[in-house]
């Protein structure tokens, strides 16, 4: 009876072998280990998500307005003229060199000076004022001058004068005639004046207001207000000459 042969073939196994006594002792293969994302637990996102989360925004361009340029356009004139302006009187002051007008009292004579009834003063006084130019360059002109009359701070009298001009290194005199009437002083006021003028030696104070212009050409031309006092010591009347006197004037 033919015995049929059958030839064994070996068997791949493509899992793990089971776990027999006889190779119990040999390691366990260890899997391969897995790519994992660093943020783990998180979905993965794409590449290109991923690169623009990082980029920096520049921020849009604006166009200035017209307005904007308008308003700067007027600053820059404004501080231009400015400029051209400090160095035009920059170099008026360096040409012509303007000074101010002097106010002095050359002369004076006091008239008459007595009370009635004790405390109503009547004075008499003429004084010969000089106003100086003392401009190399330039003529100054007098619209408007005005001149007081003081003893002990009372005002005693005002005289105005007429308009006048004077030249470059000019020295213009004015006789102004100051008279006061019935001008009511106190008692102590009486006695002083009384008592100077038995001395011989009356002061009175004289201050003057001005409106003066300086001409420095056909288009160069500026108005001030100048101010004048003056201390003046006379001799008794009827006859008072001047014998002392201090003169400042300034803007």
């Amino acid at each position: 009876m033919p015995v049929s042969t059958r030839h064994s073939q070996p068997q791949l196994h493509s899992g793990p072998q089971p776990h027999t006594g006889h190779n119990s002792h040999l390691p366990t293969p260890v899997p391969p280990p897995r790519h994992q994302h660093p943020h783990s637990g998180s979905r993965p996102h794409s590449q290109h998500h991923r690169h623009s989360s990082g980029l920096v925004r520049v921020p849009t361009r604006r166009k200035t307005r017209p307005f904007a340029w308008l308003v700067a356009g007027f600053c820059a004139l404004f501080w231009v003229m400015v400029i051209v302006a400090g160095l035009a009187i920059l170099i008026i002051y360096l040409v012509f060199r303007p000074r101010n007008p002097k106010f002095d009292i050359t002369s004076a004579t006091l008239n008459a000076a007595y009370l009635d009834m004790g405390y109503l003063l009547n004075a008499d006084i003429t004084i010969l004022a000089n106003f100086t130019n003392p401009n190399k360059k330039g003529r100054v002109d007098f619209h408007y001058a005005i001149l007081d009359l003081y003893h002990g701070g009372h005002l005693l009298a005002s005289s105005y004068m007429d308009p006048f001009s004077t030249m470059s290194h000019e020295s213009r005199f004015q006789d102004v005639h100051l008279v006061s009437s019935q001008v009511r002083l106190s008692l102590e006021q009486s006695q002083q004046l009384k008592k100077e003028v038995d001395n011989g030696r009356v002061k009175f104070e004289v201050k003057g207001l001005f409106r003066a212009r300086s001409n420095l050409g056909s288009f160069l031309q500026y108005s001030y207000w100048l101010y004048a006092q003056c201390t003046i010591v006379v001799t008794s009347p009827p006859t008072g000459v001047l014998i002392g006197r201090k003169c400042t004037t300034k803007r």
